[in-house]
């Protein structure tokens, strides 16, 4: 169930960004990382991702959610990494044009919380 703090980020869209937007401060990170608690923050080859692993009963409801979840990368013009293994799914956002996390991956972060309802 998606937290109510985590309302905040759902109701936003995604913005267009290019290798000059800002990543998030320190700061910003504490203040959105409370927002999606079962979001971890992890370091990769020196870029900041945020990553959380979904679990299922089975391959096939584990398959339904990583194309949910592709469907909502579509739709917000930004793209996770999607591992999917026999009753779990791990999304790893981040944001490629500037190597680091920008508030579009807790905006999808949350979103992605949302399709597992």
């Amino acid at each position: 169930m998606t937290a109510p703090s985590s309302k905040k980020l759902v109701s936003q869209l995604c913005e267009a960004c290019h290798v000059d937007a800002p990543k998030v401060s320190d700061e910003e990170l504490k203040e959105l990382i409370a927002l999606i608690p079962d979001w971890v923050p992890q370091v990769r080859d020196n870029v900041m991702m945020l990553e959380r692993e979904y679990k299922f009963k089975n391959y096939k409801l584990a398959w339904a959610f990583a194309n949910k979840v592709s469907e909502l990368a579509e739709s917000e013009f930004h793209h996770p990494a999607i591992l999917l293994e026999w009753g779990k799914v791990k999304v790893t956002w981040w944001t490629h044009a500037i190597g680091g996390l920008h508030k579009n991956d807790f905006i999808c972060a949350a979103k992605t919380d949302e399709l597992g309802e």
